[in-house]
């Protein structure tokens, strides 16, 4: 079998201005590595359970357990809350620390992902300097800090 490769953050983020930010905010910090990104859930949860464009090729997967997934709320093809839904609901997924990073401050947004089981729910800021600080510690937090379980 050939050998898969390491990945420490999945993003989901469908806006590829953010998800460039994002990288380089993460790349500036030593932490883009070992990051995928994903434009839309759909493919995200394909790749993950190894389904749709991503099928299993041994039977044995999912392979891939990222040590942070970061998931923007609005997605296309499904939202961001059906994409945590799904992966908190799998007994392969559900342990995968998932943090929302995301535009909306509505009330509803934040209350629905942590009742979700967001490990995290934070408001992408308009300025870049803060932006990249934000997900800079956000990475240095996850990769460096936090303890998972494999």
């Amino acid at each position: 079998m050939e050998k898969l490769p390491d990945i420490d953050i999945i993003l989901i983020e469908d806006n590829h201005f953010d998800a460039e930010l994002t990288l380089m905010a993460l790349q500036n910090k030593g932490l883009a590595g070992k990051v995928k990104v994903f434009p839309d859930g759909v493919e995200a949860l394909d790749f993950l359970f190894e389904t749709g464009i991503f099928p299993l090729k041994d039977g044995e997967g999912p392979h891939y357990r990222p040590r942070v997934i970061f998931l923007d709320l609005q997605l296309p093809k499904i939202s961001g809350l059906e994409v945590l839904t799904r992966l908190k609901q799998d007994r392969r997924t559900c342990l995968i620390p998932v943090v929302m990073l995301t535009s909306s401050q509505e009330e509803s947004d934040i209350f629905q992902s942590y009742q979700l089981g967001a490990n995290s729910y934070l408001v992408k800021p308009v300025d870049y300097d803060e932006f990249s600080r934000l997900v800079g510690d956000l990475g240095r937090y996850w990769l460096q800090s936090n303890k998972t379980v494999q």
